[in-house]
């Protein structure tokens, strides 16, 4: 293992720090080819929260002059639902071949609250790719980094994996580009200064404007914490406890949007039924919807959850959980 990378790497501290401040657009004549660097199935296995915020100034845009960013971010952000996935082990990759300028694999899973001030980038990979092309590979799982500088990498090898160090909230991969040192959004790499230009993306990737992470029942409102740990969901409930409970994990919620909740028995009988509106935009979050338990007690046997987000009039997503009452 290899706590920090050489006087000829540099540190591995994170767009904040390591990253120029200076953004350019990238030579037409010699574009990088980036495949997925997560071995994951888009908008299943693994979502986009944030994208290259391309406004100059204080304020966030991402390419399509949207809000998916934040001020200052300089790469794309791969995440998984929640630290039970992350747990379960999810390989990050190496979107291009190219040389491992250096690595860090030290750094504790603990997020921004465990970080040592200089390793904003948490456990992380360099990698060159020729023509002042460089691929960033932040916030990796500690122990897991599985190179080390000069080795030769290919499209698609495994690096280490998703982890939650250094500067995060959440368990991702933070992926940036790089060329001659200015940061290149591989979504639209012309002038990154601007948005809506359309330059041909370095990767085949969809634009993911948000969605469900999670979702499950509980006898109460749950803990934040067990949303994201991935411990909230109950799949077996009392039926004289506090109440029924449908909760829902999101990411990028918009405000504006809807949530609907609706609670049946396995045969089609509607206990709850619920809307809830986004007041305003968040990128990650949870909802909650339920009833308190009748006098009577629930009566025992299959319960099934549907929520659906709503933008705009449209449904963008949607899912269904459920749970045994005993």
């Amino acid at each position: 293992m290899i706590p920090r990378l050489t006087a000829l790497a540099a540190a591995l501290t994170g767009a904040a720090v390591f990253i120029s401040a200076t953004l350019s657009p990238a030579r037409a004549e010699a574009p990088l080819a980036l495949s997925l660097p997560v071995d994951c199935t888009l908008g299943e296995t693994c979502f986009i929260q944030q994208y290259v915020d391309r406004d100059p100034g204080p304020e966030a845009r991402d390419f399509t002059c949207g809000g998916l960013s934040y001020d200052g971010h300089r790469g794309t952000d791969f995440r998984v639902a929640d630290r039970a996935a992350m747990r379960e082990g999810v390989a990050v990759l190496a979107a291009a071949p190219g040389t491992v300028r250096g690595v860090r694999n030290t750094a504790p899973d603990t997020g921004r609250a465990g970080m040592t001030e200089g390793e904003e980038c948490g456990n992380g990979v360099a990698i060159t790719h020729g023509d002042g092309w460089e691929t960033q590979y932040c916030h990796l799982a500690q122990g897991s980094v599985t190179v080390v500088p000069g080795d030769a990498v290919e499209t698609g090898q495994p690096l280490g994996l998703i982890g939650y160090s250094g500067n995060t909230e959440f368990p991702h991969l933070h992926l940036s580009v790089r060329r001659d040192g200015a940061t290149v959004d591989p979504f639209d790499p012309s002038d990154t200064a601007t948005c809506g230009a359309g330059a041909a993306p370095l990767w085949p990737l969809d634009f993911d404007t948000g969605g469900l992470l999670t979702t499950g029942f509980s006898g109460a409102i749950p803990d934040y914490e067990a949303i994201q740990n991935g411990t909230a969901h109950e799949s077996r409930l009392q039926g004289d406890g506090e109440a029924l409970v449908l909760w829902a994990f999101l990411y990028n919620g918009r405000a504006g949007d809807l949530l609907r909740f609706r609670i049946a028995t396995e045969d089609g009988r509607l206990v709850h039924e619920a809307e809830i509106a986004l007041d305003r935009s968040q990128a990650q979050l949870f909802r909650a919807s339920g009833r308190r338990t009748p006098p009577e007690a629930w009566p025992a046997g299959p319960y099934v959850g549907e929520i659906e987000l709503v933008r705009g009039g449209a449904v963008i997503d949607r899912a269904t959980t459920s749970a045994i009452v005993d």
